[in-house]
């Protein structure tokens, strides 16, 4: 008699995980087809909470050199030709290395200055960055390289090998945003942001 409540037992277990999944599947599918019928409610705040925002950020007009400058196209000049004055380098007199002697390389060392690199090596390197240091702009921080390094170790490893075959760095590698932070409540002035 205890082989037989144990197999009733365990049908009735059975039927109400079953009946359990077809409710859950009714209910799910009764989601979707009011969401097709009503619409998402917050569709609506989301795009005002989206739009206020952009207006907020966005920089209507600029005080500079004693003049209102106004408009998108404007505007975008003046903040680049502003800015890319700030980074372009100044000729400086600079210390020289002439008259000092340095200890120089032997043959083997100055070959393993130049010699491919292993994915050894890069897999160190990759793991001695921080994980969660501010992603790129592509989005991707380091700590999904590393969950996902079996999936594109072989892809960093060919642009590697590609840097180290041409000496060069495909083109928007080293691109970064620079975002525009106001110092000030309200910025009249580029020296604001």
């Amino acid at each position: 008699m205890l082989e037989e409540e144990v197999e009733e037992l365990y049908n009735l277990s059975f039927q109400l995980h079953s009946t359990a999944r077809v409710q859950s599947s009714i209910n799910w599918q009764k989601s979707r087809l009011n969401w097709l019928q009503e619409g998402d409610a917050n569709t609506k705040k989301f795009h005002g909470v989206t739009s206020t925002r952009r207006r907020q950020n966005a920089i209507q007009m600029v005080f500079v050199n004693g003049m209102n400058v106004e408009g998108v196209q404007n505007v975008r000049a003046a903040v680049f030709n502003h800015f890319s004055s700030h980074f372009k380098v100044v000729t400086t007199d600079r210390p020289s290395v002439e008259g000092l002697h340095f200890h120089t390389l032997s043959y083997g060392e100055a070959g393993n200055l130049t010699k491919p690199f292993s994915l050894d090596e890069v897999k160190q390197a990759v793991w001695d960055c921080d994980s969660f240091k501010s992603p790129g702009p592509d989005g991707i921080s380091f700590d999904f390289i590393k969950q996902f390094w079996d999936l594109v170790k072989d892809d960093y490893m060919c642009f590697l090998v590609k840097f180290h075959r041409n000496g060069k760095l495909t083109k928007g590698v080293n691109s970064t945003f620079i975002a525009l932070i106001p110092k000030v409540n309200s910025p009249q002035r580029l020296n604001d942001f």
